[in-house]
């Protein structure tokens, strides 16, 4: 599982601040505030990303994304589950991965390899496989919407 430790953390700082999102490093051995799924995945809290070095990227890349498809007036009240609906979810899911292909040692095919080792499920079996073949709906999504990866 490919962690911020791994990469180039001011390359994902970048790529955030495009969305208006910040990066906020959490210190080895402390909690992660506003984490969903527990240590050592992000948290959110409104439009901050908290993790720490052994945080997977796949995770850092999720919550932002969450944050990204929201509508603009949810985003300062969102803590830590930020989902609405199921159209967002998947949005957030295709988002990441393209934004995956955006960090340099990242890129689509490992974040997919990532997500399918951590547990995402999707109906043809693989993230690879959902996205190639059954993400249309969420394409679409993020396409009037404006929010494909710039």
């Amino acid at each position: 599982m490919l962690t911020l430790d791994d990469i180039d953390a001011a390359s994902v700082r970048d790529l955030l601040s495009q969305y208006a999102l910040k990066l906020e490093r959490v210190d080895d051995g402390l909690a992660i505030p506003g984490s969903y799924w527990g240590e050592p995945e992000a948290g959110i809290i409104g439009t901050l990303i908290f993790a720490r070095g052994d945080t997977p990227v796949h995770s850092v890349l999720h919550e932002a994304s969450h944050v990204i498809v929201a509508p603009a007036e949810r985003r300062p009240h969102i803590h830590t589950n930020a989902s609405d609906s199921q159209a967002e979810e998947d949005a957030a899911c295709y988002l990441q991965i393209l934004l995956a292909d955006l960090l340099p040692g990242v890129g689509s095919a490992r974040l997919m390899a990532d997500m399918d080792a951590w547990g995402y499920t999707f109906r043809l079996g693989s993230a690879r496989a959902w996205f190639v073949s059954d993400a249309q709906d969420a394409r679409e999504w993020l396409e009037s919407r404006g929010l494909m990866a710039r």
